[in-house]
């Protein structure tokens, strides 16, 4: 939330009431190490609440053995695609590190370029789609859900939402649509950032059983990807 908004570090961490120096510590700490980063710095014998059961770390393993080929990013990004098993890079790193199978770099950096191989040429061939949020005072909280064709930047639809879940993105995307009059048509393809309600697995269900469309995500923490969308919601929020 602090890194993608539009309001800046210090505005947004004042909006939600948490200190500066906590949030750059949870920040360095996840950076360096992932979530396992934030893990206490004293450490019980009991199991810690966040640690990864052995069935999971046994799939991860198998995984590996099955798909060498595979760097550990894109190991735990397949386990997050396929399996709905949401394991950080980090981690699945240290998993094959203490079984002796990794041969290859800690990591392989695979940097995002800074536009699409393949721009659109055509309405409708894909969406962006996002949330941005809003403090309304003496309200609380609001969600901001976007669905912008990405050749002709039009806002097919929006809608304002108490919460970002799938649900809301679900009926989003329907009554875009709807008022975009493709409901007997082919069906563009649905661009994305990595929030919870956009990996989530009903929702994966939903576009490609029942509506019928290609889910795209961009890659984490870049979301130049979205840049349209993500620059709309600025424009919109500044003005």
């Amino acid at each position: 939330m602090v890194v993608q908004s539009d309001l800046g570090v210090n505005r947004t961490l004042r909006e939600i009431g948490l200190n500066k120096s906590t949030f750059y510590k949870w920040y360095k700490a996840y950076s360096d190490f992932g979530v396992e980063g934030l893990e206490p710095s004293s450490r019980s014998a009991r199991r810690q609440w966040n640690s990864i059961p052995q069935e999971q770390k046994n799939l991860v393993v198998e995984l590996a053995l099955e798909r060498p080929e595979l760097s550990s990013r894109e190991l735990a990004y397949h386990l997050t695609d396929e399996q709905q098993i949401f394991i950080s890079e980090s981690s699945v790193y240290r998993i094959l590190k203490s079984r002796g199978l990794i041969t290859s770099p800690a990591h392989i950096f695979i940097s995002a370029g800074d536009e699409f191989t393949d721009k659109t040429k055509f309405v409708h061939q894909m969406w962006q789609t996002d949330f941005t949020y809003f403090k309304i005072i003496g309200w609380g909280w609001y969600y901001l859900s976007t669905v912008l064709d990405d050749y002709s930047r039009y806002i097919v639809h929006w809608e304002l939402c108490a919460n970002m879940k799938s649900e809301d993105v679900k009926r989003t995307v329907d009554r875009a649509i709807r008022k975009a009059k493709l409901v007997t048509k082919k069906r563009p393809k649905l661009l994305s950032d990595n929030g919870s309600c956009y990996i989530a697995s009903d929702l994966k269900s939903y576009l490609k059983d029942e509506v019928g469309m290609d889910q795209i995500h961009g890659r984490p923490m870049h979301p130049q990807t979205q840049g349209k969308i993500e620059r709309y919601h600025r424009t919109m929020k500044t003005w």
